[in-house]
């Protein structure tokens, strides 16, 4: 778990910081311009989320295994893009779907309410064919 907790963070902070580190003032967002500055709480942001997600001393169990679904889906969500919208938006969401079974899981073992454990199973019925599916089609159509 402790070197997952820093590998993640390495790969969102060098994601957080690269941006920055190569633009002066602006940096391009299309066709527009956003202010350094926009850049500056972005950077805070995502280092916010960052220490949001690691394990806290008194963390609940179940927190606890959020967590580190969390942290395993964000990490597994860091895959190069292809520039084909069509493989990438299915290398991109398989592991966000993996993310959602994993965290319905934790429901599943740590939840009372009878809706969200129903819910939760529905989740993972409905993100597993889904991946599935994307799996088979990159297997099919990437080159």
């Amino acid at each position: 778990m402790q070197i997952m907790t820093k590998t993640i963070a390495a790969s969102l902070l060098a994601m957080t910081f690269a941006g920055p580190a190569l633009s002066q003032g602006t940096h391009s967002h299309g066709d527009h311009k956003m202010p350094a500055d926009k850049g500056a709480t972005h950077d805070a942001d995502m280092m916010k989320m960052i220490n949001e997600m690691k394990p806290a001393p008194g963390d609940a169990v179940s927190t606890k295994a959020f967590k580190e679904a969390d942290m395993k889906m964000m990490h597994d969500m860091h895959v190069p893009y292809t520039g084909n919208a069509d493989v990438d938006f299915r290398t991109h969401m398989i592991p966000h779907h993996k993310g959602a079974v994993e965290m319905s899981k934790v429901a599943l073992k740590h939840a009372k309410d009878p809706a969200t454990k129903a819910m939760a199973e529905k989740i993972i019925a409905d993100q597993e064919k889904e991946i599935a599916e994307m799996e088979a089609w990159l297997k099919k159509n990437r080159k």
